[in-house]
C-alpha cells in the first residue's frame, strides 16, 4: 500500500512538473493585436533572456512626446540563438528600431516582429519573430 502511494505521489509530481511550462506560455492572439501594428526608434534599457520569451526593454517617445519604456517581447532565447543571436547581442544604450504589434490591453508591451540599429544604416539585428506567431 505504501509502495502504492509513492509510484501514486510520485507520478503527479511529474505530471505537474511537465505542465508548468504549458502555464507560463501564452498566445499572441490572446495579448497582441494583429490590427495595431508600431514602430519606433528608441533606446535599450536592458534585456532579459528568459523564458518562454525574451524581453528587450526601450525607453522611446509615445504618440505625445513623453518618453515612455516599451516591453518589447521577443522569440524563445533557444531560438534566438540558433539564428545568432547571443546575449550581448544587444546592450543597453544601443539604439534601434523596432516594428511589431502593440498589447490589446493598451500597456506599453508589443510583440517585436523587427529590430534594426539605427546608427549602422538601419541594418537588421534580427526579426525577433520571423512571422507573427499563430
Amino acid at each position: 500500500m505504501k509502495y502504492l502511494l509513492a509510484v501514486s505521489g510520485l507520478c503527479v509530481v511529474l505530471v505537474m512538473a511537465a505542465t508548468v511550462p504549458l502555464f507560463a506560455h501564452h498566445s499572441f492572439a490572446a495579448e497582441y493585436d494583429n490590427n495595431k501594428p508600431i514602430k519606433f526608434t528608441g533606446k535599450v534599457t536592458k534585456v532579459e533572456w528568459m523564458n518562454p520569451h525574451i524581453y528587450v526593454y526601450i525607453d522611446a517617445p509615445d504618440a505625445s512626446g513623453k518618453t515612455v519604456n516599451y516591453a518589447v517581447e521577443g522569440g524563445a532565447p533557444n531560438g534566438l540563438y540558433r539564428q545568432g543571436w547571443r546575449k550581448d547581442t544587444l546592450k543597453v544604450g544601443d539604439e534601434v528600431e523596432v516594428q511589431g504589434f502593440a498589447a490589446k490591453d493598451g500597456s506599453t508591451r508589443m510583440w517585436a516582429s523587427r529590430v534594426s540599429w539605427v546608427n549602422q544604416g538601419g541594418q537588421q539585428i534580427f526579426g525577433l519573430n520571423q512571422r507573427r506567431p499563430e
